[in-house]
């Protein structure tokens, strides 16, 4: 992700009317860089409600703040004469994520829920008097936030607190918003615990909320916790990139003059954009010192051009590579597809003529509000709800922002009531940081973890249905389910009609949504002793009998002669048939479209007049195509012999890829029957064709 740990809007050039005012706006990400060059005064804010209230009016100039004053007195009061273990007033902490969620752009409701997110944990404030005072949405977000009690649930206290935040979350994404809050402001005061504590607590921000940050596409968050992660986990890899940032503050800068030459080619084109440098944050150094080996002056930030419409993007990247050499291996178009944490932007890169390269980012303003703050950018998600939608605490609300991968975590952690399967499978899904979009062949989209398979699909569409699945088709062609796929293809599932199948122990090796993989392992714990190879028969000799002991019902008119059918086409009644006599005097018979017909006239053959007799029976060689599951072969024979046919041979091919081949040579007392059988045998569940040989 491109963007940097900083506050939406905390250029002051990006907003003119803050001149006007003259208002001094806090700048997070200058406040957040700071406390990690160095240590910082750790004095009270002075008025911090209204420092809360103006960061808040900037975005929601008509926003009624009476509302947060009640809220901040009750917080203030009850938390009155508590302490952090840093020696400051307990509401500092609630007042400072307020803060940050208010310079984020947060709404109403989610600063007064933030303001006492703590309250009903920490003090005798219970829920019912949240909800008395402020209301049910109020009160739902505070619940959210609130951890379970650890009296009740021991070790597994912190992962039942995430499933419990994350169920929230999927009702509620402010729920969220006020996590990621929380923990960005004890991470900046991190440093009065013992180092075991600041590591255990640095390892769960790393694993699972700076992965809920990204999704969420909350950047400011993500990127300073990022950080301080990072300076906590990794401190001799932290002070040598801090080396390098000091370093290069006493350097010549090259990106301000690249920044002035976009700025000239811009204004002569006719557009009107604002252009600024933005410097990386740490781990954003680290990697591309890691990528890149010694860096040069223009890879310590990034230029970021903003304008005001989607298409003035576009123009600006023509204006771009037009007037500079851009680097073709560094466009990345996410105005046109954005990523699936709301992000849109189009990246680039460009060379000057002194030999720098220059990484640049162009958006919108209302996409770099969005790439900063994410969900918290969209304001209230239920402005447009029902009332009754909006306050019926017993059903779940419909969020416009929820996105797959919640609603896919929110499924499978229902299916895993073991609070260390949940913890250990919500680190691995949170690791998928790239997700892909899958057409399902009714219409619909599925949204999947990169390197999904079609088995994470079948269980993404089905549920425990997908079980039975015996195969699919990606883009119109059958193919294995371990088959991974891509963004963009169709897939159509097949499943099987037959209740006792069920999935290989092989599959939990494809398989890679919590969700399959739960279900999966669920099902072979649960039949143990079911074995899941396709069923096969010993491979017996192919047996026709019509084509090469005689002609069956064909004649020929030439008498005396031996008849034989031709086993390249099997023809039966009433195919048109053409006949040419071969050595020893025999007449082969072979359906007229047959590619041997052409090469026997081309070699010179005679060719004999051939007719049916007026019986019925013949002998016929047909082919299944099919999946392999257990039971197959006696479906496919059952199916033959409730249509009156004899089996005289059969062939089973060993499984490849879990299809199977069969070849049957039957007896029909009825060539006119033929249709039909080939209809019973496709309908056998896992037969996706049947022809004839």
């Amino acid at each position: 992700m491109s963007a940097e740990a900083t506050n939406p809007e905390a250029h002051p050039e990006a907003r003119p009317e803050l001149r006007r005012r003259g208002r001094t706006r806090l700048d997070l990400r200058r406040l957040g860089r700071a406390a990690l060059l160095g240590p910082t005064s750790r004095d009270r804010l002075p008025d911090a409600i209204g420092h809360v209230a103006e960061a808040h009016r900037a975005h929601y100039p008509d926003a009624d703040l009476s509302i947060l004053r009640r809220a901040y007195l009750l917080a203030e009061t009850s938390h009155r004469g508590q302490m952090r273990k840093s020696g400051e007033p307990y509401i500092t902490h609630p007042l400072a994520v307020t803060l940050i969620l208010a310079e984020l752009g947060a709404e109403t409701t989610t600063l007064t829920a933030s303001l006492l997110h703590d309250t009903v944990e920490d003090t005798d404030v219970t829920l019912d008097q949240v909800r008395a005072e402020f209301g049910d949405e109020v009160c739902f977000i505070v619940d959210g936030v609130t951890k379970v009690e650890k009296i009740d649930y021991g070790a597994a206290a912190e992962p039942e607190t995430f499933r419990k935040m994350l169920v929230a979350t999927g009702n509620d994404v402010r729920v969220m918003s006020i996590k990621l809050a929380d923990r960005l402001h004890n991470m900046r005061t991190l440093g009065v615990m013992r180092p075991e504590k600041q590591a255990r607590i640095a390892k769960v921000t790393r694993d699972v909320l700076i992965p809920l940050a990204e999704r969420l596409g909350v950047q400011a968050l993500k990127t300073e916790l990022e950080d301080l992660v990072f300076a906590i986990l990794h401190p001799e890899e932290y002070e040598s990139t801090r080396a390098l940032i000091a370093a290069h503050a006493g350097e010549r800068d090259p990106l301000p003059a690249i920044a002035d030459s976009v700025r000239g080619v811009l204004r002569e084109a006719g557009i009107t954009a604002e252009v600024q440098v933005r410097p990386r944050h740490f781990v954003s150094v680290h990697r591309i010192a890691r990528t890149r080996g010694e860096l040069r002056g223009s890879d310590f930030g990034r230029i970021l051009v903003l304008v005001g419409e989607n298409a003035d993007c576009y123009a600006v990247l023509g204006e771009l590579h037009t007037c500079f050499t851009p680097v073709v291996s560094e466009f990345k178009d996410f105005i046109a597809t954005p990523k699936f944490n709301l992000y849109q932007s189009l990246h680039t890169a460009v060379a000057t003529p002194e030999g720098y390269v220059a990484e640049v980012i162009v958006r919108t303003r209302q996409m770099h509000r969005v790439a900063e703050a994410g969900v918290v950018a969209l304001g209230n998600p239920y402005a447009t709800a029902t009332p009754d939608a909006a306050t019926d605490p017993d059903e779940e609300r419909v969020d416009p922002t929820r996105p797959g991968w919640l609603s896919r975590l929110l499924d499978w952690q229902q299916s895993a009531p073991d609070p260390d399967t949940f913890w250990t499978v919500l680190r691995a899904e949170l690791a998928q940081d790239r997700e892909i979009t899958v057409f399902r062949a009714d219409g619909g989209t599925l949204g999947l973890p990169a390197g999904a398979s079609c088995i994470d699909a079948a269980y993404a569409q089905h549920g425990a249905a997908a079980h039975g699945c015996i195969g699919a088709r990606v883009n119109g062609r059958l193919t294995s389910l371990s088959s991974p796929l891509s963004d963009g293809d169709t897939v159509q599932l097949l499943l099987a009609q037959d209740a006792s199948s069920g999935p290989a122990a092989e599959w939990l090796d494809h398989a890679r949504t919590p969700a399959a993989r739960i279900a999966i392992s669920s099902w072979l714990e649960a039949h143990p002793d079911r074995a899941m190879a396709p069923t096969s028969a010993a491979r017996a000799p192919l047996s026709v009998v019509g084509a090469r002991g005689g002609g069956g019902n064909a004649v020929a008119d030439l008498p005396d002669a031996t008849v034989r059918l031709a086993g390249c086409c099997t023809p039966v009644p009433p195919d048109a048939v053409a006949g040419f006599l071969v050595r020893g005097g025999a007449v082969t018979v072979h359906r007229v479209h047959c590619a041997a017909v052409a090469q026997m006239r081309a070699v010179g053959r005679t060719s004999v007049a051939v007719h049916w007799r007026a019986t019925a029976d013949c002998r016929v060689t047909l082919r299944a195509e099919s999946f392999g599951r257990p039971h197959l072969l006696a479906d496919l024979t059952e199916a033959i012999a409730r249509e009156g046919v004899e089996v005289v041979s059969a062939t089973v091919e060993p499984p490849v890829e879990q299809r199977v081949r069969h070849s049957y040579t039957l007896q029909l007392p009825d060539a006119a029957g033929l249709p039909a059988l080939m209809r019973a045998m496709r309908d056998v569940p896992g037969v996706y064709d049947v022809s004839r040989v």
